[in-house]
């Protein structure tokens, strides 16, 4: 980059920042508002409020996809990135875009061993997109970052065996400069991986009936029930947030659970939110594995902190509540959606004592420590000093060989605090060596692929690179990614 538009880069940073601090000052730092207690300023797109919804509806399930493959090692898929149009709010059409469908996304189902093939169409108009699988250790070439772009009317055919454990994992684009864009408007869904030990623990595995995905985002509604990705001052700054939650498509759905335990995939697949989960009565539940796959033993917890793009399964027990008696999930204290219990379907499951064993990664194995700071805001955000180049590697990496990755968070601007980055990186999965020097909490124990680091904060983190080619590492709110706050690796 030349000086001159370095300098006019700094300069549009610096207007947009003094823009941001009358907003920032009423921002929470560590967990978002709910966001309708956050001032926007978007004249644009006229006064947005949260869209009245007149009728409850069902939580929608998304459809598993079919393998097209009947050998038993091998399976084969088809997507097809498309555009759509979905009412949200009843009567108001809202342009989308989705996977075989108007909005999100089928659920893509695999086992650990299995060859898996997955042809991908491009229909959407005028426009490139990738697709990324989030998680999963598969080859650069693979991956679906920006190099594997799909031009509109093309198809692209990643070809890769599963080869970590059981997993909630989950896929979508990845272009460079519109990544933001195509998730917002809808393109996700939900990627799992089972195994030997998934299929031995005792708990909900009917998917659909005790075992729910749910893919949770923020959307930022007009009066009249539609939305558009148009980005303000401020959401270049802190990322999009919204004044509704959906959840796999819905505005505020409820579900009919069973008398007993349920398992719940959750996805936080907002552009930018942090999502605080509760229940609205308090009680308790137990998270049983994070992004890459189970934990140990489960962890009992009554919030659950998640950040874009990370993931948690949890076991909810109704076991105790009447027919009918509704419990609410909460983001903070802001209610998005309802579980109902229907007496007439029971289970006697209980929550298992042990889970998975972790082979833990010893630090001293480490060849080498790499420093990732984030830094800037609005259009200046960047890692350790650069914006991404998809003509330049930032980092080697030597095939098989185990690092550790300190990531630190130095976007504080004194009152003002900072803002959270959620790190990711492509291709593999880490386990969180510690925070500031003290140890991960216990659902942080397990195989990580996103984590979220506070402004001030070092987070260390420790893999083993299996898989070669270039790589992504970047912040997960995707309005920082698709200003540059990302690099890129190579591991050979």
């Amino acid at each position: 980059m030349s000086l001159m538009k370095k300098l006019i880069v700094v300069l549009a940073g610096l207007i947009l920042i003094v823009w941001g601090m009358f907003f920032f000052m009423n921002r929470q730092p560590q967990t978002p508002e709910p966001v309708d207690q956050i001032p926007i300023d978007e004249p644009d797109t006229g006064e947005i409020e949260a869209p009245v919804v007149a009728d409850d509806s069902t939580l929608p399930i998304p459809p598993l996809l079919e393998d097209t493959d009947p050998s038993p090692d091998r399976a084969e898929f088809r997507i097809i990135a498309q555009n759509g149009i979905k009412e949200f709010v009843p009567g108001v059409q809202t342009d989308t875009m989705g996977y075989n469908g108007n909005y999100l996304g089928p659920v893509i189902r695999t086992r650990r061993g299995e060859d898996v093939a997955i042809n991908i169409e491009n229909r959407i108009n005028g426009e490139m997109t990738t697709i990324h699988w989030h998680g999963l250790e598969v080859g650069g070439e693979d991956d679906g970052g920006p190099h594997s772009g799909i031009q509109p009317g093309e198809t692209w055919t990643p070809e890769f065996t599963i080869d970590q454990p059981a997993a909630t994992l989950w896929y979508h684009p990845h272009p460079e400069y519109n990544t933001g864009r195509q998730v917002y408007k809808g393109l996700a869904g939900l990627f799992i991986v089972d195994d030997e030990v998934s299929d031995s623990l005792d708990i909900p595995k009917d998917y659909g009936v005790n075992d729910i995905p749910l893919v949770i985002q923020d959307k930022r509604f007009r009066e009249d029930g539609s939305f558009e990705y148009i980005l303000s001052g401020p959401d270049i700054i802190f990322g999009l947030q919204g004044n509704a939650i959906i959840v796999n498509g819905e505005i505020e759905p409820y579900l009919n659970v069973e008398k007993g335990l349920m398992r719940f995939r959750i996805l936080n697949g907002s552009n930018a939110s942090i999502f605080e989960l509760r229940l609205d009565n308090n009680q308790s539940f137990h998270q049983i594995a994070s992004d890459g796959g189970f934990l140990e033993e489960p962890v009992e917890m009554n919030r659950l902190l998640l950040g874009p793009s990370e993931r948690a399964e949890i076991l909810i027990d109704f076991s105790d509540y009447e027919d009918g008696e509704r419990v609410r999930l909460a983001n903070q204290d802001w209610n998005f959606m309802e579980f109902v219990v229907d007496g007439d379907r029971e289970n006697d499951l209980s929550v298992p004592v042990s889970l998975a064993e972790i082979d833990r990664i010893n630090p001293q194995d480490a060849s080498r420590i790499r420093e990732f700071v984030f830094l800037g805001m609005g259009p200046s955000v960047n890692i350790n000093g650069k914006q991404f180049d998809i003509d330049r590697i930032d980092e080697v990496v030597s095939l098989g060989d185990t690092e550790i990755w300190e990531v630190s968070n130095q976007t504080g601007m004194g009152m003002m605090g900072g803002t959270i980055h959620p790190f990711h990186a492509h291709g593999t999965q880490f386990q969180i060596l510690d925070r500031d020097g003290n140890p991960p909490p216990a659902n942080e124990t397990g195989w990580k692929d996103s984590f979220i680091v506070y402004p001030g904060e070092t987070v260390r983190a420790i893999a083993t690179f299996k898989k070669p080619g270039v790589f992504m590492y970047h912040c997960h709110i995707l309005e920082h990614e698709d200003a540059g706050m990302m690099g890129q690796f190579l591991v050979e």
